[in-house]
């Protein structure tokens, strides 16, 4: 092999060593994102069944119950759908099965649906295709707090009040261990409630203020609010997880490749030399003769 051609594969080695210290580098801080987006998530989640309660509470022990946000109170027409994904990418395959999901969903409507999204990823991709972007959330997941979470239920279940959405849908990735995340949906409205027969029901008296509807009126929209935030906090965390075992595999995938480069540049080399050793030694002979 000419030394030019020598040349390309140390530039080459070279060029594949920077990637696997980028990649080993994001790696890492991956790997420490998605410790602290852990935590917060699983402090989150001990908080969650709380306003769960509150309404099988008021739902098990009121006679009248009101429909506002119950399953069943009015026909599904058009569905608001909401897919988590995040702002980057080099996530492995965490944003496209959110998406796909998304689309697989939406085929299924016989009216045109709407999106509210959070993340860049999933807004970029349905804004070039057409679909209707209600509203959109870019700030990044890990850092969002539970009151900014406000800014997308509340203009959302606006929505649903003034009977523009009938229907509002959750897509996001849920959290199995640091190897496995898992796409889910998960219908937020109408709320599906149903009495329970086994319920304990509350022997005394039980006041509501200003009176039950209200307070079911008011717990509902927390609940979707709650469950928003939980959604993006998981999500987080399915995120940095993703992209730590993404970066964990480019960065063994780079060292194999640089492994192999240079078992094959020490094997161009050493046939260079043979080759130069040859023809000195046949000119050698050549004069001699």
């Amino acid at each position: 092999m000419a030394a030019s051609g020598l040349q390309d594969i140390k530039r080459r080695i070279k060029s594949v060593t920077s990637i696997e210290h980028i990649t080993n580098a994001m790696k890492l801080v991956s790997a420490a994102k998605f410790r602290r987006a852990k935590a917060t998530f699983e402090n989150t989640q001990e908080y969650f069944h709380y306003v769960t309660e509150s309404i099988d509470d008021i739902f098990n022990n009121v006679d009248e119950v009101p429909d506002k946000y119950l399953a069943g109170s009015r026909e599904i027409k058009r569905t608001c759908y909401i897919p988590v994904t995040s702002n980057r990418g080099l996530a492995g395959s965490f944003n496209s099965n959110v998406i796909k999901e998304t689309e697989q969903l939406m085929r299924e409507d016989a009216e045109k649906p709407a999106l509210a999204c959070v993340g860049t990823r999933g807004r970029d991709y349905f804004a070039k295709r057409g679909y209707e972007i209600l509203m959109d959330y870019h700030n990044p997941p890990e850092d969002v707090s539970f009151v900014e979470t406000g800014d997308i239920s509340k203009p959302i279940i606006a929505r649903y009040d003034e009977k523009e959405i009938d229907r509002v849908v959750l897509v996001y990735t849920t959290f199995v261990s640091a190897l496995e995340q898992r796409v889910t949906t998960k219908t937020l409205l109408p709320f599906e409630a149903k009495k329970n027969p086994d319920a304990v029901r509350i022997n005394k008296q039980v006041e509501y203020e200003p009176g039950p509807e209200a307070v079911f009126n008011y717990l509902v929209p927390k609940y979707v609010e709650i469950m928003i935030y939980g959604a993006i906090v998981e999500s987080a965390t399915c995120e940095h997880a993703a992209r730590r075992m993404a970066m964990e595999n480019a960065t063994d995938n780079a060292r194999g490749m640089i492994s192999d480069l240079g078992l094959f540049y020490n094997r161009a080399r050493q046939a260079a030399i043979t080759k130069e050793i040859t023809e000195i030694v046949s000119g050698s002979e050549a004069q001699n003769g």
